[in-house]
């Protein structure tokens, strides 16, 4: 691991995933906060925050993921406000969490902890995904997945169950 001091001096692409987590982190501390210096703070950043949003064109709201959030490799990726998603989940580029149609008004997405989401998935709501899930690469996910499954394809279907 490359300490984000280093990443910033050889103009590392991590460093501007680590710099927009960070912020994403101190956007969540400060959002309900009393106090005009804590208002302050979360204006201050907000507007860092949406700045490296646009500039890493990760699109990811706050109080959305859990804690220990990896986000690998830059690239595209848009994880909406209605995504409740657990702890230690990894989420590659081109994926894509968004609703069945543009009408539906509740379409949240669960997803447990410890779930592994590869690249150029995409996962329409309103959906359930269980904890330990591992969602193969292209994989459209519109039906629930239980626990300890790895599922993959057009619509998703389950593959095998992980031991354990």
């Amino acid at each position: 691991m490359i300490s984000p001091f280093r990443q910033w001096i050889t103009f590392n692409d991590n460093y501007r995933i680590h710099k927009l987590l960070r912020l994403l982190r101190h956007v969540e501390f400060y959002k309900d906060r009393l106090g005009f210096i804590s208002k302050l703070m979360y204006g201050l950043y907000l507007i860092q925050f949406r700045r490296y949003r646009l500039k890493t064109d990760i699109m990811i709201f706050p109080n959305t993921f859990g804690p220990g959030l990896q986000i690998m490799h830059p690239g595209f990726r848009r994880l909406d406000s209605f995504v409740k998603c657990g702890a230690n989940c990894t989420v590659l580029p081109m994926v894509l969490l968004g609703r069945k149609r543009p009408t539906d008004v509740d379409s949240t997405i669960t997803i447990g902890d410890n779930c592994y989401i590869s690249t150029g998935v995409t996962i329409l709501g309103p959906v359930t995904i269980g904890n330990n899930v591992t969602i193969a690469a292209g994989a459209v996910v519109i039906d629930d997945v239980p626990d300890n499954a790895v599922v993959g394809g057009v619509p998703a279907k389950i593959l095998k169950y992980k031991n354990g």
